[in-house]
């Protein structure tokens, strides 16, 4: 059963907009998907609450009488969306979960700097635990300084760059309804799903 870990201890960098993308992007496949939340703010639980009930169905956290949170019975994909914040034991805890980790880093200096300490000590537990890593720029502008700038960062890093995702205001009016890119007519999403195309390639190799 593959876990996809989105993780990155930055508030406001897109976690959830690629977590329950990549639920439902599982769902259309015909998987039976887990989106489950570790962060408190439980966005990607509101998520859920708006998806329709004639979607391809995505669960949440089974939670036992013992107050353990369990994947439900027959759970074949699990996807976590992770708090801000996430660093010590936490981070160890989801680090022997997860099969592969994604981190959603978007082009400024004050993300780079926040992310950057946690990049590399991910690419040391990377090693140790087996998991994949890889990093995919969200609310990319093109031909920008800040763009080249995370690029140049991600250089110095032995973690590969996914895919650049474009600053659209497509993610946020597909979430107000529960939807993902995978839900919608291809033809309204074309160029999205264009860039997510290396993630769902890394997530099936």
């Amino acid at each position: 059963m593959p876990v996809i870990v989105v993780a990155n201890p930055k508030g406001g960098v897109g976690k959830s907009t690629l977590s329950s993308n990549i639920a439902g992007y599982f769902a259309r496949q015909g998987h039976a998907v887990m989106l489950g939340d570790v962060d408190r703010q439980q966005s990607s639980r509101l998520w859920l609450q708006l998806r329709d009930a004639s979607l391809p169905r995505i669960q949440s956290w089974d939670i036992t009488e013992d107050q353990i949170a369990r994947p439900p019975k027959g759970t074949t994909h699990v996807v976590l969306d992770t708090p801000a914040g996430l660093h010590g034991k936490g981070l160890d805890a989801v680090m022997k979960l997860a099969d592969k980790v994604i981190v959603p880093l978007q082009a400024s200096v004050f993300d780079i700097y926040a992310t950057q300490d946690f990049v590399r000590a991910l690419a040391k537990k990377k090693r140790s635990e087996g998991t994949q890593l890889a990093v995919v720029g969200n609310r990319i502008k093109d031909h920008t300084k800040a763009t080249e700038h995370l690029k140049e960062f991600l250089q110095t890093l032995d973690i590969p760059l996914l895919t650049l995702l474009r600053d659209t205001q497509n993610y946020a009016h597909l979430a107000a309804h529960g939807l993902s890119l995978w839900d919608v007519p291809a033809n309204r999403v074309e160029k999205d799903l264009g860039q997510w195309q290396p993630v769902l390639d890394w997530m099936n190799a």
